[in-house]
């Protein structure tokens, strides 16, 4: 049998640490950016969530695309896109520009990861255990670049400005793009002819966009806002009108019968949980960094450190746990894990005299929780589908993480308090941990077998 190549994992994985990364490295960048273009809290809260929107509202659109066009051409595209919106965010000259660019980088960012699950789907279809492996070696190195990136954030803006953290990704996806065109072999679309369903691309959009929109205003307009409130009315009239449709069209973009297996469900909600607690946390720990406590930009980077470290070996043991434990037992430890995290920070290391030592546990377990359960929650969605499905299922996937991940940050964000957001996250984690141990059951299991009690 042909061993797959590890250049093949090496190219997926680039893609993954570039979109992970600009993730976070904005975090430590959000007050001098502020400060440069004159941006209030919202504008600053939008330079995080443009990027999270543009990403979560076209990656259901990504999957299709892959599903049709094929896997290697819209991989390469999204560095493509990736690269000039990167290059348009370091030249922006305000606030507004900076945004619309970042919402073009989501979109790239949308491309990208799909596709990158689907090469790595494709590539290890003979072994599940090996896929399982390969795909903690990916969510290794995403999580280890989320983790770096207020780190590099920090160490970037100590030499060159807040414009720097655009300019590295550059090289990073220059190399991701030829290394895809040297060792990833031309895929064919699994479904050349498959609708690309316009009226659902549109009302997906609307939907997120609106809803999200609406989250992050709130603070700023308050509930009564005719703005606020007319926004929530188009989300909610959006969505029932793309259920509607996905209802009765006989080519939907989103198949809702991936939905009747409570597998598949769970391991989608256990990440919404995931990424709003773990976003929304490193928005406000930022500032909390930097405006409470006083740190420069460097210091406050540098306390992320842990995070980096935690991430690489959690990752790895998730792969190997999974071999011989399923994903069940892995996404219960982690949800456990990254609940005693955040509660350790909250109690111990948020407080005006708090040291290093004093953060260092809870900055240690909240990413070795995330990097037990991510890759055996990603296992199991990859487990619970036909293989045909796999562009649309990791990104349903994705885009309820990235919905997660912007709703964190609009909400603890409006909040502006620390405590607050790392008790909601403790919670956040305990209940992922049960919703685990509800829902999956038998995480490698042969396609389309059901993953979970029923």
């Amino acid at each position: 049998m042909h061993k797959p190549s590890p250049a093949v994992l090496l190219a997926a994985s680039f893609a993954f640490i570039i979109v992970q990364l600009d993730v976070t490295i904005v975090n430590v960048a959000l007050p001098d950016i502020g400060r440069e273009l004159g941006a209030s809290i919202s504008a600053l809260q939008w330079v995080v969530d443009a990027y999270t929107l543009g990403f979560a509202v076209f990656l259901l659109s990504a999957g299709v695309l892959g599903d049709r066009f094929g896997a290697r051409r819209v991989f390469l595209s999204g560095f493509a896109l990736f690269t000039l919106a990167s290059l348009a965010c370091a030249l922006a000259p305000g606030a507004l520009a900076l945004n619309l660019a970042r919402a073009v980088q989501g979109v790239g960012a949308a491309l990208l990861v799909p596709s990158s699950l689907s090469i790595l789907n494709t590539t290890y279809a003979h072994d599940r255990a090996q896929l399982a492996k390969a795909i903690a070696w990916w969510t290794a190195a995403g999580g280890v670049s989320i983790a770096a990136g207020p780190v590099l954030g920090g160490l970037l803006m100590s030499v060159a400005g807040w414009r720097s953290i655009f300019w590295v990704n550059i090289p990073i996806c220059v190399l991701g793009f030829w290394l895809t065109l040297r060792v990833v072999p031309a895929l064919r679309g699994k479904d050349p002819a498959r609708s690309f369903d316009i009226t659902g691309q549109v009302l997906a959009i609307v939907a997120l966009t609106a809803f999200i929109g609406a989250v992050i205003e709130f603070n700023t307009l308050g509930a009564s806002s005719h703005l606020v409130q007319g926004a929530l009315l188009v989300a909610l009239v959006s969505a029932a009108l793309f259920i509607r449709s996905q209802q009765r069209s006989a080519a939907p973009m989103l198949p809702l019968g991936l939905f009747r297996d409570i597998g598949f469900s769970g391991a989608v909600l256990f990440g919404v949980l995931v990424n709003f607690a773990y976003y929304g946390v490193i928005f406000v720990l930022s500032f909390y960094l930097q405006k409470v406590r006083g740190f420069s930009v460097m210091h406050a980077g540098l306390v992320f450190l842990p995070l980096t470290g935690t991430f690489i070996f959690s990752n790895i043991a998730s792969g190997r746990l999974q071999a011989r434990a399923g994903s069940r037992l892995p996404m219960i430890v982690g949800g456990l894990v990254g609940a005693a995290g955040y509660a350790l920070l909250g109690v111990f290391g948020i407080a005006d005299d708090a040291t290093f030592l004093e953060m260092l546990p809870g900055l240690a377990l909240i990413p070795a929780g995330m990097g037990l359960a991510v890759p055996a929650m990603t296992t199991s969605i990859l487990a619970a589908i036909d293989r045909s499905q796999a562009g649309i299922a990791s990104a349903v996937l994705n885009t309820a993480r990235q919905v997660g991940g912007a709703m964190g940050v609009a909400i603890f964000g409006a909040m502006q308090e620390i405590k607050f957001a790392l008790s909601v996250s403790t919670v956040l984690l305990l209940l992922g941990a049960l919703l685990a141990w509800y829902c999956i059951k038998h995480p490698i299991s042969t396609k389309g077998a059901s993953l979970c009690r029923t």
